[in-house]
């Protein structure tokens, strides 16, 4: 059921690293807002090849310090853009192929302020929230990605 969270309270609605399977429900839900105009999500899975290498699985683990880079993230997108309301949310632990690995959403009064800030979103989550990638290959190699 749409909300007015630009009119009774803070953009970001919700934000979570989480280790059980992730809700796209739940997250268009949280951005739901009577203001906006254009709503944008981004839903992330895990593909079943990198760079031309089979991968078997995932496993994501984030940095005790990953939440409040996440809200960081998110708070700026919200001051750079006029966004109605934000969510975020990703998984932790290990995924297999298909599962959604990242959800982010964001509601503004236009379209195209909706998709601007949300691929921002998603690409300063993927760059400056301390999450790291370990992939598995179906050849038995894996390999770390995202770490510094």
């Amino acid at each position: 059921m749409p909300h007015s969270p630009a009119l009774s309270g803070p953009p970001v609605q919700l934000l979570a690293l989480r280790d059980t399977p992730l809700s796209l429900d739940e997250v268009y839900e949280a951005v739901g807002d009577d203001t906006a105009g254009g709503t944008a999500v981004f839903v992330g899975t895990v593909r079943n090849h990198d760079r031309g290498r089979p991968v078997e699985a995932l496993e994501y683990s984030a940095h005790p310090g990953a939440g409040g880079e996440l809200r960081r993230v998110a708070e700026k997108v919200a001051a750079d853009f006029p966004v109605s309301a934000l969510a975020a949310v990703h998984r932790t632990g290990r995924l297999e192929i298909g599962d959604i690995a990242v959800i982010a959403a964001v509601s503004c009064p236009h379209r195209a302020e909706a998709f601007a800030a949300c691929a921002r979103l998603v690409e300063d989550l993927k760059h400056e929230v301390p999450i790291w990638k370990h992939q598995f290959f179906s050849d038995g190699d894996e390999e770390w990605v995202g770490v510094c």
